[in-house]
């Protein structure tokens, strides 16, 4: 594996990807399937996202014509979306050990991938189907995509996590415009990421690729 600098290179991949039970994923470019999202108004930007991402086989929807984009995100659809965003190898992996993710699991790949780079934390449990709450998904980013991080916080909101570190993974998302908050004075922090709110922040962060981000690929 090395790291390599990419300029947009993720939109013209051709990996080969694991298709979950419950997902309809193509291995190569598709037409954009799903009827729940518009491809106008308040929606145009979400559209353009999931079509996007979805053609290159980075997310999957909940059926084969729906995407289920207000839906709660679950770690594991996380550990996948980003996983195959990064385009890391998720075949020949180390075991992180989680008790709640055997080999048989159909994210273990994705999940051990993460841990394996150190972008998610090795311990007992990973819990899978539990949804992922914004701050753990500033700081998967953050790490994920090797962004500057932040040194100070400048944001003004008043429910900034008691864990400092993680307020500068959140500050260092809202630096690169890649998320704001849920009000001018709040973030949310605890409040769950639903599935479109995550391919949007994947997109967004995906096409600052070529302003030197790094991600980590398999040569």
């Amino acid at each position: 594996m090395s790291t390599k600098k990419v300029h947009k290179a993720w939109a013209f991949a051709t990996a080969a990807v694991v298709v979950p039970c419950v997902a309809a994923m193509p291995a190569e470019a598709a037409a954009m399937p799903f009827t729940d999202i518009k491809n106008s108004g308040s929606e145009a930007e979400l559209y353009k996202a999931v079509s996007e991402l979805y053609s290159q086989g980075i997310v999957f929807g909940t059926t084969s014509t729906t995407f289920s984009p207000y839906q709660n995100l679950t770690r594991g659809e996380a550990a996948y979306f980003l996983a195959e965003a990064l385009k890391l190898e998720t075949k020949n992996v180390v075991n992180p050990g989680f008790n709640d993710v055997p080999t048989s699991h159909k994210y273990y790949g994705h999940i051990a991938a993460l841990a394996e780079k150190g972008i998610i934390q090795k311990g007992t449990n990973y819990n899978p189907d539990h949804f992922i709450k914004r701050s753990q998904m500033a700081k998967i980013l953050t790490l994920g995509f090797n962004l500057q991080q932040a040194t100070t916080l400048s944001a003004t909101f008043s429910d900034f996590t008691k864990d400092n570190e993680t307020n500068k993974y959140i500050q260092t998302l809202l630096d690169y415009g890649i998320t704001q908050g849920t009000s001018a004075t709040t973030f949310s922090p605890y409040t769950d990421v639903r599935r479109g709110q995550m391919v949007l922040f994947l997109y967004r962060t995906l096409q600052k690729a070529e302003d030197d981000f790094y991600i980590i690929s398999v040569e």
